[in-house]
């Protein structure tokens, strides 16, 4: 069953705010594992992780920022 646009919402909101700053402290945290590479290296890996941890939410994401398509629209002008 597809979530909601609300349970889409509030998945989002969770992710942003406590699954990023995690997901931040543990690929630094592994990188600091490791000697340093030379600085390309260390740019390159840190941008493929800033685009990887967004894909296996893409789903979630999608259409967040739209109007609720489930709502009703209002009737009635100004």
């Amino acid at each position: 069953m597809p979530l909601s646009y609300k349970a889409r919402r509030r998945w989002s909101l969770v992710i942003l705010l406590i699954g990023l700053p995690a997901y931040i402290v543990i690929a630094v945290t592994i990188m600091n594992l490791f000697e340093r590479p030379p600085f390309w290296v260390e740019l390159l890996v840190y941008v493929a992780l800033g685009i990887v941890w967004a894909l296996p939410f893409k789903f979630i994401f999608r259409g967040i920022g739209k109007a609720d398509p489930d709502a009703t629209p209002r009737d009635g002008g100004e």
